[in-house]
This record gives C-alpha cells, structure tokens and sequence, in this order.
C-alpha cells in the first residue's frame, strides 16, 4: 500500500484551517495545521518535511513571504502553495521568486487547489527524474564514452537492450580501448541490478595471491600483514554486478576457483571456514584471442563457456570511422568545460586526418589526442602530429597487398577511384601553375593547408623530385662506337 502523501497548512485562520483539513483529508492525504511561520519552522526544522505545504501570505508577526523566504533557507525543495486574499502582481512574483511553485487567491475552488497539488506534484516528479539521470551519467567513468552512430554499434545498443534484462553472464571481447567497459556498465544500468552496486576487478593488475584475496577477502591472519579481516569484491557486489576485466589474464589456479564460484555462489574467505553465499551477476571481459587463449592453456575452456552464455563483440575504432568525427567532438567539448578553455572549432584536414589514421589505442589514444589539442590550442600543430602518427604507423606496419576486386567493398571501390581522380586533378593544375601552390589552391576551390595535406597524402612532392632528378641527369651519352 501506498504511502500517504504528506500535507502542511500554515494559516492564522482556524476555519480554513479546518476546511482545507477536512477537504483534503477525505482525498487520503496526511494532513497536519499550525498558525503561524514559526510553527512552521519549528516543524520544518525537526525533519518534518512534508510532500506540499499550503502557506498563506497575510499572517501576523511573520508573514507567509517571510516565512517562505526562511523555509526555503532550511530546505529548497520544499513544494510550496501561496494562499491570500489579494491577487496583486508584485506579491505573486516574488512568491514565484522565492521558490513558491503555486499562488491561489481566497476563496477559490476545489478545482484550483487539486489543480495546484497536480502542477507541484509534476515539478516534484520531474525533479526527481533530473536527479535520477544526473546520478545515471555520473555512474559512466570520466574516461569513457558510447556513443552509437556505426551500423556496428547500433548493432551492439540493441544487444545490450535484449541483455540486460536477462540475468546471466556475458562475456565481452574487443581489442584494448574499445570500450568494453562502457558496454558492462551500460548492461548494469540496464539489468533489474540497477541499484545495486558494480564493482570492477582488473584481473591483469594484481599477481594471483593478491588477486584471489582482492575476489574473495581474506580472514585475520591469513597471511602476513592481515591484520584485520577484509571483503572481497565477491561480497561487495553482492546483489550487484562484478565486470572481471582482462580475465584471460588470471592464473589456472584462480580461474578453477572462479568456476566453482559461478556454480555454486558459495566460496570461503582466504584463511576463513565459514561458507559465504553470493548472488552476483558476473560480467567478462578480454583482449585476447580466446580461442588462441584457450589452445594455449591460458583460459580454461569450461570456464570460458560458463561465462559464455551471451556475448559482445566490441569493433575497433578503425572499423567504425563514422564515429569518430563525434567523439572527437565530444572529448572536445568535455575537456574544453574541464580545462575552462574556449572550444576551439577544428579544421576540416584536421577531422579528415583523424579519419585517416587507424588510432591502434582506439578510443583511449583518440581521447589523449584531442585532450593535447584542446590544452595547446595549436590547430596546424596537431595535424602535423596526426600526420607524423600515420606516416611512422605506416613505416611499421608491414604493407598489406591490394585486396581483389571481388574482396573490395563497394564504397572502397569508389573511395579509391575518387582519390585516384582527385590526386590526377592537383598534379596537373600544379603542373599548370608551375608548381606555385597558392595559385593551384585558389584553381582548385580549396583552402591552402588543405593542398599541402593533399600533396603529402599522395607523395606529389616525391614524384617531382623524381622527375626533376632525371630531368637533371640529361640524356644518357652515346655508346661509343669501336672502329675496326
């Protein structure tokens, strides 16, 4: 059953004391009466916060707008109703001013009144959902952001949807920096466990000794240095949800404890006898090759399949770019209100580079890099670095051969053929204006800095050196002819 809505009546007047007390008790509120802005006070001070308070503005010794000036002193969110005699403007405003959320004028309504306690009812609401999505968005780590704008992720926003709900393990993978995290929390936020807590235990940050103690807690003197008796994260998430980060990288040892953890939600302390029961949904996650991993020896394959019973492949970012013009934004704008800095507006071969290069730290070497540009305000300093991360990336990484024309995907077909025309079109206006790249910009409809990232893109300066070079050389001499 429901609790009863809470109702306070500040009024001098012992029969409309009287009448909104009968009137409103009959439709089920609490209903309690004082005289004057000190009882109410008085009443408001000892904890006594009721859910509306009905405040009449002529009162003697402290009036209502006194007294809703120090009510809302000692507690802002009180739902406040102004009642008087008078209608006149001045009054009304600065009840609204103060924080009144209603004023009704003497005699009025039945209507009216219910009409009030609807309208502070839905500002009460309503307050109460900002808090909740307040509370929602503070529970997302600083470091990490979802942001589903690729078919991939879409795909992967409505998995999270479907799984949630369901309370059985899930088992994550995706390369380091993806954002697996963001996916467990967001299965948590999801999952009827909303409420209770998530815990997250990197499992690649601690040995196996203290990793197992970490997990599971430990008794007074169970080792050296346990002086006192410590939780484990099992029973910290009890009723919640534990994400075992890089659990690939626990010891066989643990990972057969874990096993037994997941079947019977029983295990004891470090050193303890006493059987602890758990009721934890657990959330996994890996880097790693699991079939790889699991060839090896390194994880244990019934283990693997215990956590598999749902599962989310998380894309690099190099195989979702579309996204990465909006979170390149969104750290913007982060770090731009953290750091207290104007947001700068990037250029456009700035955002066209960051497209080009395949970020191998994904979302975490994305977000260090657009935090750098926001703190050196420096727009041509950080293309040139884009532009040296991908030409050293390139260096380093082994050339890949030209996929088949089969294998190609359409919109890599036409990208290629689109940068084949684009680079004919700037060799040959540059050719046309003698290589004077500010004539060839100004030809060729495109801003200055744009050319000069065109040029290094397609190795136009090499092929001239080139050309120039042979040019140089002169024709080759005359074999000489022996006489007989």
């Amino acid at each position: 059953m429901a609790a009863k809505e809470k109702i306070l009546i500040v009024d001098d007047e012992p029969s409309i004391r009287k009448y909104l007390q009968t009137l409103l008790e009959v439709d089920g509120y609490e209903v309690s009466a004082v005289t004057c802005g000190k009882e109410a006070l008085d009443a408001v001070g000892r904890g006594e916060k009721p859910d509306f308070l009905i405040l009449d503005v002529l009162m003697p010794e402290m009036d209502g707008l006194e007294t809703l000036r120090s009510l809302m002193q000692v507690d802002h969110s009180l739902n406040v109703i102004m009642l008087s005699c008078s209608n006149e403007v001045g009054t009304v405003v600065e009840a609204i001013r103060l924080g009144a959320h209603d004023y009704l004028t003497k005699p009025f309504e039945k209507p009216e009144l219910d009409a009030a306690l609807l309208k502070c009812r839905q500002k009460k609401e309503l307050k109460e959902e900002n808090v909740a999505l307040r509370e929602y968005c503070e529970q997302l780590t600083e470091d990490l952001s979802f942001l589903a704008a690729s078919p991939q992720m879409l795909k992967i926003r409505q998995q999270i949807l479907q799984i949630a709900p369901v309370d059985v393990p899930v088992f994550i993978s995706g390369e380091s920096g993806v954002g697996k995290e963001v996916v467990a929390r967001m299965i948590h936020l999801r999952s009827l466990r909303r409420q209770q807590p998530f815990v997250k235990v990197n499992c690649a940050a601690l040995p196996g000794e203290l990793l197992e103690s970490e997990l599971f807690g430990y008794e007074q003197g169970a080792f050296t240095g346990a002086v006192r008796s410590k939780p484990g994260k099992f029973e910290l998430a009890n009723k919640g949800t534990i994400f075992l980060d890089e659990i690939a990288e626990m010891s066989p040892h643990l990972q057969a404890k874990l096993l037994h953890v997941l079947q019977d939600n029983q295990y004891s302390r470090l050193g303890g006898r006493a059987v602890i029961t758990v009721d934890v949904r657990v959330l996994a996650a890996t880097n790693m090759p699991v079939q790889e991993a699991m060839r090896t020896g390194k994880f244990r394959e019934d283990l693997y399949y215990r956590l598999n019973v749902l599962s989310i492949h998380v894309p690099p970012l190099r195989e979702r770019t579309t996204e990465i013009p909006l979170l390149f934004r969104h750290f913007l704008l982060k770090y731009s209100e953290k750091f207290q800095k104007p947001a700068p507006e990037p250029s456009a071969h700035l955002l066209e580079a960051s497209l080009r290069y395949t970020w191998p730290g994904n979302l975490r070497e994305l977000e260090n890099f657009v935090k750098r540009y926001v703190i050196l305000e420096d727009d041509e300093g950080s293309f040139r670095e884009l532009l040296e991360m991908t030409a050293t990336q390139q260096r380093l990484a082994p050339r890949e051969e030209a996929p088949a024309p089969r294998e190609m995907g359409l919109k890599a077909l036409v990208r290629g053929l689109k940068d084949e025309a684009e680079m004919e079109a700037i060799a040959e206006t540059l050719e046309k204006t003698n290589w004077c790249r500010k004539d060839a910009a100004r030809l060729l409809g495109i801003s200055y800095k744009a050319l000069l990232y065109k040029i290094r893109q397609f190795n136009l300066d090499t092929n001239r050196t080139r050309v120039h070079a042979g040019s140089a050389a002169g024709p080759a001499p005359a074999t000489p002819v022996a006489r007989k």
